[in-house]
């Protein structure tokens, strides 16, 4: 069969073909007498293998060396691809789990946007806080959580030199 049956057999490019033949992943076949390369049902079997290990992930390399080596080579070499799945797919549960924080994070600060200074002190009053609740609210938070307590003053959109003193204040109890 002529390289472009191969490949259509294959479902692959003939381009594809081509280059396997150059890694010799497939022997360079015979030609016709119009000078066609001529590959055999051997070599159909062959680039279906190619295919099936393609599929799983083996690179060329691989899989020329699973192909040219005795059959007890192929488990060594899939199992190897094994363990580099599994790291791979726990190096993606990595980036899943950030990606999760990230867009919490995100939905956290897009609900707080309109949330400013004066709308969460009529809140807490509302709620029955006085002056010396707020200020103790506001040095528990510094106390607890001091990270969290400065995205959450910039969250109210709060001048910088503000919520400077405000941490100031809340950490020393030296209230203005």
């Amino acid at each position: 069969m002529t390289v472009s049956a191969l490949a259509r057999r294959c479902g692959l490019s003939r381009s594809a073909i081509l280059y396997y033949e150059s890694l010799g992943l497939l022997r360079r076949p015979p030609r016709t007498p119009g000078n066609y390369r001529a590959y055999t049902e051997q070599d159909l079997l062959r680039v279906q293998q190619v295919s099936v290990y393609r599929k799983v992930g083996l690179s060329l390399a691989a899989i020329r060396v699973v192909l040219d080596q005795p059959r007890g080579n192929a488990a060594a070499i899939l199992e190897r691809r094994l363990v580099e799945i599994d790291g791979e797919i726990e190096t993606l549960r990595g980036h899943q789990r950030a990606i999760l924080r990230l867009l919490r994070r995100s939905r956290v600060m897009r609900g707080l946007k309109m949330i400013t200074k004066e709308k969460w002190v009529a809140i807490m009053r509302g709620a029955g806080f006085t002056e010396p609740d707020m200020l103790r609210w506001h040095m528990e938070f510094e106390k607890t959580a001091p990270t969290e307590h400065q995205e959450f003053l910039e969250f109210l959109h709060i001048p910088a030199d503000e919520i400077g003193a405000i941490r100031e204040w809340s950490r020393t109890g030296k209230h203005m």
